[in-house]
């Protein structure tokens, strides 16, 4: 019963479904190393996230 309670529960929201994280590996100016530049990007844009 507690399962069913839960799936219908979550039916209902799909507003954090819209985003995704996304993890870009960048290299340093400075350092020369390389930094991971994360963020939370709709789905529909991922793609110009990786562009840039």
């Amino acid at each position: 019963m507690a399962k069913k309670a839960v799936a219908t529960l979550q039916t209902g929201k799909t507003e954090g479904r819209s985003y995704t994280k996304v993890i870009k590996m960048v290299k340093s100016p400075k350092t020369g190393a390389y930094i991971f530049d994360e963020q939370m990007v709709q789905n529909d844009k991922v793609q110009d996230f990786f562009k840039k």
